[in-house]
């Protein structure tokens, strides 16, 4: 895989006078461009509750169970003794390389991180020695739980895991008389030092345990959703980003947006990117290949730090407090696999990027287009998350 060229403008200061301000581009562009996403900046002022006659089956990131009245989910990551949870956070949320997670000490007590980005959550993570279901009454039930998002429970998938599934259900069974709508995300673990086959075999096992024996106990059709996880690749991202999606109430409007880009640009796959975690937050309705979501999450580490030694600081703006803006990285790379496909990145704000891949014969000729698709959305972006 070979690049052909590659743009990373450097960020602007408006006075500067290099390229187009949004009011050119606009004028420009209408009213031949003018059906893009303008429609749906209509009707924005309900986009944080979408409306549905289907109520959520899991949480959407309002706590009903909230006594801090904060709004900021926790997630909760629970497991075994080693089987992997400091590393995982640390490798997820704190960049560190997982040849590294080697040395990670063995967690004796509760320990609390808080992230500050597109939105504000927690992660605590649990020390494995303690058996919750067994000690429920040793701990602040309300405090540990009334503002959980979900309960992350990491399986050893190297290890004897029918000791984790007993606790695993242990716990489910012991919440759900006052917590019943905890989402319960299930991570298989270490599952790169695994044959295909065998990590098949082992993850339809363990699936199959866990449900028989929470139908068993009277819990069917339980909210429990199941992933493999290695933090030698991005299997652990793709698992925290369709974690932290589920709490993300205005989600279906973040997939009508890169929906409606798409396909006015013509674009074949869009991801918006946390770029602290390089979670995807939402991308649009078709299928999600793992290949492309890979190059994507790999260009976003490129593109940071050539940003960060070569941009410039955003300038402050009196209307978004600097918060977002026009003047930001973006760049265009063509990658040569299998025939022509490119990659589009563009910064919504400090904490957002949205990704693009397009298999165009030539995306430069309509750049100017698809910036002007981009504007839109990311004017439509401050109005989804105001902040």
């Amino acid at each position: 895989m070979a690049s052909s060229y590659l743009t990373v403008p450097a960020r602007r200061h408006p006075e500067n006078g290099q390229g187009q301000s949004n009011d050119s581009r606009s004028r420009r562009f209408k009213p031949a461009a003018q059906l893009t996403l303008l429609r749906y900046l209509q009707d924005l002022q309900d986009a944080e509750v979408p409306p549905s006659p289907v109520q959520p089956r899991f949480h959407t990131g309002r706590m009903p169970n909230s006594k801090d009245g904060d709004d900021k989910p926790r997630l909760l990551l629970m497991g075994q003794k080693r089987s992997g949870k400091s590393s995982i956070s640390s490798v997820v949320f704190h960049k560190l390389p997982p040849s590294e997670t080697l040395y990670i000490e063995t967690t004796t007590r509760i320990k609390k991180d808080s992230m500050h980005s597109f939105m504000d959550f927690q992660i605590w993570d649990f020390p494995g020695q303690v058996d919750f279901a067994n000690a429920a009454n040793l701990f602040d039930v309300d405090s540990i739980f009334n503002e959980i998002g979900a309960l992350i429970w990491v399986i050893d998938a190297q290890d004897d895991y029918f000791d984790a599934i007993a606790r695993l259900n242990a716990t489910i069974l012991n919440l759900q008389t006052t917590y019943p709508n905890i989402n319960v995300e299930v991570f298989v673990h270490k599952v790169d030092g695994l044959s295909e086959d065998y990590k098949s075999d082992l993850f339809r096992d363990i699936i199959q345990r866990v449900q028989d024996d929470l139908s068993d106990n009277g819990y069917e059709n339980a909210p429990v959703s199941f992933y493999q996880t290695s933090i030698y690749d991005h299997s652990i991202f793709e698992a925290f980003s369709k974690v932290i999606q589920k709490l993300i109430p205005q989600l279906p409007t973040l997939e009508a947006l890169l929906n409606s880009l798409c396909a006015n640009c013509r674009i074949q796959k869009a991801y918006l990117f946390d770029v602290l975690s390089k979670i995807y937050i939402a991308t649009d309705t078709s299928p999600t290949d793992m290949a492309s979501y890979e190059i994507c999450s790999d260009y976003i580490d490129v593109i940071v730090d050539i940003s960060e030694i070569y941009g410039w600081d955003r300038p402050e703006e009196e209307d978004s407090g600097g918060e977002s803006g026009n003047q930001d990285a973006e760049s265009l790379i063509r990658l040569e696999k299998k025939g022509n496909n490119y990659l589009y990145l563009r910064e919504i704000n400090k904490y957002l990027a949205l990704i693009c891949l397009m298999s165009e014969d030539s995306p430069a000729e309509k750049k100017a287009l698809i910036d002007y698709n981009v504007g839109v959305f990311q004017e439509a972006m401050k109005q989804v998350f105001p902040r």
